[in-house]
């Protein structure tokens, strides 16, 4: 498993300008079924994104985000084994 933690790098005015093109990136993964679940962080200064893949899925995924392409945000990966979950989780894994 993976999360990701952005951390936007300018101004929500920039960041809102690539919001629509980053929500489709997010849609596509979802329909990959990569993606588990994601959201913008509170304070919206970055976001999260937890997803069924390895770190170098990861790192090549992130690489087609428009939040990166656009240099808007950057993203920090965290690789980690899922050991314990909730009820029905276990179809994510």
């Amino acid at each position: 498993m993976i999360a990701l933690h952005s951390v936007y790098l300018e101004p929500l005015e920039v960041v809102d300008q690539y919001l629509h093109d980053h929500r489709i990136f997010l849609k596509s993964l979802y329909e990959q079924g990569i993606t588990i679940c994601s959201g913008p962080q509170i304070p919206r200064t970055g976001g999260f994104i937890l997803m069924k893949a390895s770190k170098a899925e990861a790192l090549e995924i992130i690489k087609q985000d428009p939040y990166v392409i656009h240099g808007v945000a950057e993203y920090s990966i965290i690789e980690f084994d899922c050991r314990s979950f909730a009820k029905g989780f276990e179809a994510y894994l």
